[in-house]
Parts: C-alpha cells; structure tokens; sequence
C-alpha cells in the first residue's frame, strides 16, 4: 500500500509543491512547526533514511540546502532547522524548518488546523525565493 506521501507525490492528494524533480519533491507540511515548513521527501519510498543510498542522501541534502536558502530569505528566521524524525509516515522525508530557536522543533507544538491562505502564502514565498535564485 502507498505511503500518503507517494499519494501526494502521484497527484492522489493535494500538496503545496514548492520543488519537484525525477528523484524527489518538497512540499508543505501540512502540521507545520512553523510557517515555510517544508518536506523534502524521496520519490522512492524508502522507509529509514539508513537504507537510503548515499547518493540519495547527497541529493536530498542538496534540494533541502536549497529549500533552506529559500525559507532564510522569505520568512527572516534566527536559523533554519533540519530534521530526520521518520516516525509519522514510513516514507523518508527531511524537515526543513524556519526557526527562532530550538523550541521551534517541538512536533508536540504542530499547528493542526492551519490557516489553508497561510499555507498558501507560504508555498508562494518559497517559491518567489526559489524562482529568485536563492
């Protein structure tokens, strides 16, 4: 059975794609820890990051360093935050988080009912900041 993310991925359920290319997607959470918070996630469904290939691995980081840039210069955080928890859904995936400090990590500290136009706003940031070369 597919993962929610490989439905996301295939069309299945809606997502706020902010990145998509022949090995991975990132796209909004859609629990973010804060605004800009963004999935990184492998096509491929890989269950534990340890069983993913190095060269996944590289890739992965590289779309997340990306992501990053994007979120530092739309959203202004203090750092941005990245993460590896892959309790919630067996399907690898990298947090990659705006954060004012360490609290902002917190999953217990999920919004669980966002503001769909603020999610929106979001994914329309990070694109603008991606389109921009960041």
């Amino acid at each position: 059975m597919a993962t929610i993310f490989t439905r996301i991925i295939n069309g299945e359920l809606p997502g706020r794609f902010v990145h998509r290319d022949d090995r991975c997607v990132a796209f909004l959470s859609i629990n973010p820890l804060q605004p800009g918070h963004t999935l990184v996630v492998p096509v491929e469904e890989i269950d534990h990051w340890i069983d993913a290939p190095a060269d996944l691995h590289a890739h992965l980081m590289s779309v997340a360093h990306r992501i990053g840039n994007a979120q530092q210069q739309a959203f202004e955080p203090v750092k941005v935050g990245l993460m590896i928890a892959g309790l919630e859904v067996p399907h690898l995936h990298v947090h990659v988080v705006p954060i004012r400090g360490v609290h902002d990590l917190d999953f217990s500290k999920a919004d669980l009912n966002p503001d769909p136009a603020a999610l929106d706003d979001a994914a329309d940031r990070l694109r603008a900041a991606l389109a921009s070369g960041t």
